[in-house]
């Protein structure tokens, strides 16, 4: 897929990606959370997430990823460079959920996360073409990244603290958003 954002190309992931996107999860997850979390549930939730055995996991389980490459100015320059991430993972027959959704710190700001939002919206319709479905996700009740998700649309449906093991909980919304197909 091409976004809307110029110089920017976001393109399904395969398990050749789980490096690339340990890579990316280290540098924007730990810099995300650090006034939220504690360094030890950062760890803990890297090699439960992000560790590149895991995200071979969650491939094989039905989660897909997409990366987004940030094109060159310079037509003479030769490589693009990964600037951020979202992965989907079907949930139920009408349900989605949006598992991750990152920039990386230096790419935020230029609307690479409202191009990866649509992505991972367009993929639940063409997933999902027969009717109305939801896509759902979990955001920290500290993170100001919800403020991002309203402008998208999405609203509160729950809330809790939902325990990932290891003595840590995940204090999270719950936000969905209703994905109606396209008209034809």
């Amino acid at each position: 897929m091409t976004s809307n954002v110029v110089g920017l190309k976001i393109v399904a992931a395969g398990v050749p990606d789980c490096e690339l996107i340990n890579a990316m999860a280290w540098k924007v997850f730990p810099s995300t959370y650090e006034k939220i979390l504690t360094p030890e549930q950062i760890d803990y939730m890297m090699d439960w997430m992000y560790s590149v055995d895991n995200l071979r996991k969650q491939m094989a389980e039905g989660h897909q990823y997409f990366i987004a490459y940030r094109l060159p100015e310079n037509a003479a320059a030769s490589s693009s460079s990964p600037c951020g991430y979202v992965s989907v993972e079907r949930e139920g027959d009408d349900l989605f959920h949006l598992q991750k959704i990152y920039v990386l710190p230096q790419f935020q700001k230029l609307h690479i996360g409202d191009a990866l939002f649509d992505q991972a919206v367009s993929y639940v319709r063409s997933q999902h073409p027969q009717g109305p479905c939801r896509i759902e996700l979990n955001v920290n009740r500290n993170n100001p990244a919800r403020g991002f998700y309203e402008k998208r649309g999405m609203r509160e449906v729950d809330h809790g603290d939902y325990p990932i093991g290891n003595g840590y909980y995940m204090n999270d919304y719950i936000m969905a958003l209703d994905v109606i197909p396209e008209k034809q």
